[in-house]
């Protein structure tokens, strides 16, 4: 009887399958970056930075990553974003405590930028370019670049001899969770 019934639901199409339900988990997970040379598809990971991804996904909700630069970006590292000032030294206003797991810095790696107090990330993030060491276990990561690591690998890079700062940075052009995107 309740298979009958979920046949006839679903053919109304008022029943979800596990397919679809879990779809719609990874597009909750999922953000889409749009960048001027085209969009930036980051599979975040609640598994390792659960506070990290809710605070990331609370302010794209907000709109706050709209329009800022990549103020920082070096060749063959990484670029970093997400600072309402544009210099490296703003934030959203709220500290995130450090997650720290043992997933490697890698190409397309997702990471929370912080000073020199582990509890101190915010709103600036950084995308690595390449495998990062040094990074491991020493700051958050909390996504993955699964699509469109050939447009990071296009934004404008900064002056190696001032750590990274960029003249003229490229922005931000929009910021959504996946799953709040007409399909």
């Amino acid at each position: 009887m309740l298979r009958f019934l979920t046949i006839i639901l679903a053919a109304l199409g008022l029943a979800s399958s596990p397919i679809d339900t879990a779809k719609a988990a990874d597009l909750e997970n999922q953000l889409y970056l749009d960048l001027k040379d085209g969009r930036v598809v980051i599979d975040m990971r609640p598994d390792l930075a659960p506070r990290h991804v809710a605070r990331i996904k609370e302010l794209v909700r907000k709109g706050f990553y709209d329009g800022l630069t990549f103020h920082r970006v070096i060749g063959g590292f990484m670029a970093q974003g997400g600072d309402p000032r544009g210099n490296g030294t703003g934030g959203s206003g709220v500290n995130i405590p450090a997650e720290f797991s043992n997933e490697p810095f890698r190409r397309g790696t997702v990471g929370m930028a912080r000073s020199s107090d582990p509890n101190s990330g915010d709103s600036q993030f950084f995308i690595c370019f390449a495998r990062s060491s040094f990074l491991d276990g020493k700051y958050t990561v909390w996504g993955q670049v699964s699509k469109g690591m050939q447009y990071v690998g296009m934004i404008k890079r900064g002056s190696r001899s001032d750590n990274g700062a960029v003249d003229n940075p490229d922005k931000i052009i929009k910021m959504r969770v996946a799953a709040d995107v007409k399909q």
